[in-house]
């Protein structure tokens, strides 16, 4: 039985409904509990909560700390291809927006990921739209094997793919997956995917098994906040992550927290995100799982980024381009979306001192494994 399995046994609607019927004393108790269950994350995700953000986030501070130290480890994304055939409402990238189309090649890519590295960075995540033909497998794999041996780590955030395509991914020396489902209300995604292969749900909701199956080290999870009622979503989305931690414990899990950010096409989401819900959110997170990894981009703004950092993050990207050869070969291509934090690393790393923490570069190898 896999998630896909285990989801149908939740509705959004009841889901919703016993969220907000939480009261204070519910998330007192989630507060208290040794080993949060999925009853405690309704808790902790309902209105009622946002009464109890101070002590969630002291708790939240003091399980990462145990959990992972002053470690903020630094990670950049390498768009390779902005050529897609899905028709996602919220994307620049889908086929309905007339944009500049780009897919790098080969050598162009290898430059891009040269800069990154003469910028210290030693994890990437390689990013691409989905286009089977001009940006497919075979390209990535190609892509991949070019760049491997500039960084020790090197993820992807891509099109879904079966068993065969991750494995063959692992093969060329990926370790990372980020899947982001989107949203888990199935209704809602359909409305948001309305053609292309995208439009599968199942299909994408078991890629991280897949994942897994295929040897990846990571497994990152995310949902497009904004989309639905973030409780809700958020909800599903510790659901799966718990799933994955118990089934595939090989793999270190990842959770993202990506706002909608302005971008080509003028989608404006129906349920905004305040920064308050974010934290909330955060920290709900950290308590339920003391052991993934939570991340933040630069989607969000300075001030809020540097301010989340104490609150659970242990992941950041820094100085990020969100279009293929944005930094050094295309500058002018269209970004997937708009970014917030425009620092660069340097500055970046520099504010994570001044809070006391340790900026990381690397903290993974894979002569750990022969």
């Amino acid at each position: 039985m896999g998630f896909v399995d285990v989801i149908k046994g939740f509705s959004p609607e009841n889901v919703k409904k016993e969220i907000y019927s939480k009261g204070k004393n519910d998330v007192k108790k989630a507060l208290c509990s040794l080993r949060p269950t999925v009853s405690d994350l309704m808790s902790l995700l309902s209105p009622a909560a946002s009464e109890f953000l101070e002590p969630m986030a002291q708790l939240s501070h003091k399980i990462t700390k145990q959990r992972f130290g002053n470690i903020i480890l630094l990670f950049a994304p390498l768009y390779i291809s902005n050529e897609c055939i899905n028709a996602c409402r919220y994307c620049a990238f889908s086929n309905k927006n007339k944009i500049e189309r780009k897919t790098l090649t080969l050598d162009e890519v290898e430059k891009e990921a040269f800069l990154l590295h003469q910028k210290g960075f030693r994890h990437i995540l390689v990013l691409t739209g989905e286009h089977p033909k001009r940006a497919g497998i075979n390209y990535l794999e190609s892509a991949i094997k070019r760049i491997r041996h500039l960084f020790s780590s090197v993820s992807i955030e891509v099109f879904p793919m079966d068993l065969i395509g991750y494995k063959r991914m692992v093969k060329a020396g990926v370790d990372g997956l980020t899947v982001y489902q989107e949203t888990y209300d199935k209704k809602v995604y359909k409305e948001m995917h309305p053609k292309g292969p995208k439009s599968n749900y199942e299909f994408r909701l078991e890629a991280p098994e897949r994942g897994a199956k295929a040897g990846m080290r990571r497994i990152g999870l995310g949902v497009l906040l904004g989309l639905c009622d973030f409780r809700v979503d958020a909800f599903f989305l510790g659901l799966h992550a718990l799933y994955l931690a118990k089934h595939y414990w090989k793999s270190h899990i990842t959770i993202s927290f990506p706002r909608l950010r302005p971008a080509a096409g003028g989608f404006h989401p129906p349920y905004p995100v305040s920064d308050r819900d974010l934290v909330q959110l955060i920290c709900a997170m950290r308590i339920l799982m003391p052991d993934v990894g939570l991340v933040i981009s630069t989607r969000e703004g300075p001030n809020f980024r540097d301010n989340l950092i104490p609150l659970g993050i242990t992941q950041m990207s820094a100085g990020s381009k969100t279009s293929p050869g944005g930094y050094s070969t295309h500058p002018e291509s269209t970004e997937q979306f708009e970014i917030e934090d425009t620092r660069s690393p340097e500055e970046v790393c520099e504010v994570i001192k001044r809070k006391g923490y340790e900026p990381v570069w690397k903290d993974w190898d894979p002569i750990l494994v022969g």
